[in-house]
């Protein structure tokens, strides 16, 4: 018990080099970041496994990039807040029990499990993505062959035909939605669940860090403040189903017409989606992933349109990271010259990389590039947490990880 509250002291009281100067270890790791968040940029994933600050600057650059942008299917605004609505409170709370696991299972099998995930997310995923490669290849030679159809009229009829026939051509697919995507008070309702949130979790403490009000980890007030916390999420839940519910209703009365990719929020919509963003949310935590990680392929899966997926997924990494980041803050974890400079790469890496991602989306006409992104970084991580894991293990082995318990001491 001594040996393991030293080396949880020496993890959380040791002293950071300074920035100055550079060493490889700096140079590396801001190469293999800034590339990374490249990558990711287009799925709107984050780049799961680097530190809060960093993908935090990556967030705010890809919401700046994504509130400009419009849906590519009508007429509304690209960010899907039913979406995030159904999503993120249930995924929070997945995530708060699953971290309670992560600190009992034996790391070994941690690092098995969290692999056999990765692979079969990254495996669906890319799946998709040649899929949906083969269906814009299919479209392309058709619209090619319209074309060229089109091309043999003209030379057979006179230019005024032609250009009457061109013309009834753009009409038929222009696909005009005035319909605006309902977002008023959503963000309101998801800034106060964090709110609320972070603010419990300050106050509760654990492990390794102090209860500012004396809740001592492993007592009866640390339990009930996790209740709590889980019971104001699941009266968002219900609040935000019963929402979208009437919502799905009057659509339905007036003959609402949904396009590809959108979900109807019906009363069994509003159960299944939350209790498996809820699981999605549970792996996360246990295995302690980003969100994004598993949000982005979930979102795929469900059928959303990937530009959609994408920019959603990046506004809800906005809020998680931003929470992550405070609780660093707060606790004094945060080392300034570097935060700065992480979040500097974070922002910049994230913008280049949505803007070269999207400029190749709009010359190729392909969205199927945002799904292989996905899979891609996803694939990656992966690979590179499973070197990490058996790296750490071997270097510092943890004798009995799962008998540390939630607070990190035996009992």
């Amino acid at each position: 018990d001594g040996e393991h509250k030293k080396h949880s002291k020496d993890i959380f009281s040791e002293e950071h080099k300074p920035l100055h100067p550079l060493d490889s270890n700096d140079y590396v790791g801001f190469v293999c970041a800034t590339l990374g968040l490249m990558v990711a940029a287009g799925g709107g994933i984050g780049g799961g496994g680097m530190s809060n600050i960093t993908v935090f600057g990556g967030a705010c650059a890809n919401t700046y990039l994504n509130s400009k942008k419009r849906h590519p299917l009508a007429d509304r605004p690209l960010v899907d807040w039913d979406l995030i609505l159904v999503m993120e409170p249930l995924t929070i709370a997945g995530a708060l029990i699953g971290a309670f696991l992560n600190k009992l299972l034996p790391e070994g099998l941690l690092v098995v499990m969290l692999v056999l995930l990765l692979s079969f997310t990254a495996y669906n995923t890319l799946k998709k993505a040649f899929k949906m490669y083969g269906v814009e290849s299919r479209a392309m030679r058709e619209l090619e062959s319209e074309l060229t159809k089109i091309v043999h009229k003209e030379e057979e009829e006179d230019d005024e035909e032609a250009g009457e026939s061109l013309l009834d051509n753009q009409e038929e697919s222009g696909g005009d939605d005035d319909d605006e995507n309902n977002e008023e008070g959503s963000d309101e309702v998801l800034v106060t669940m964090f709110v609320v949130v972070l603010f419990i979790n300050l106050m509760k403490g654990g492990g390794a860090f102090k209860s500012p009000v004396g809740i001592q980890c492993g007592s009866t007030s640390f339990w009930v403040a996790n209740v709590i916390m889980l019971g104001w999420i699941f009266v968002i839940t219900v609040f935000v189903r019963q929402y979208l519910v009437k919502r799905w209703e009057r659509k339905e009365a007036v003959g609402y017409q949904y396009v590809e990719g959108d979900i109807q929020w019906d009363g069994r919509a509003t159960i299944v989606y939350p209790l498996v963003c809820c699981l999605a949310g549970f792996f996360a935590g246990m295995f302690g992933v980003g969100g994004g990680i598993v949000k982005g392929p979930l979102m795929l899966a469900m059928g959303v349109h990937p530009k959609v997926s994408s920019a959603s997924s990046a506004c809800m990494i906005l809020f998680t990271s931003f929470t992550a980041t405070t609780s660093f803050v707060v606790f004094g974890l945060l080392i300034p010259d570097y935060a700065m400079i992480c979040f500097t790469i974070g922002f910049l890496a994230t913008l280049v990389g949505q803007i070269g991602l999207f400029y190749l989306m709009k010359k190729f006409q392909r969205n199927s590039y945002i799904a292989f992104s996905i899979g891609f970084v996803v694939l990656l991580s992966a690979f590179l947490m499973t070197i990490q894991s058996l790296y750490s293990m071997a270097e510092t082995p943890r004798k009995g990880h799962g008998s540390g318990g939630i607070c990190g001491k035996d009992h």
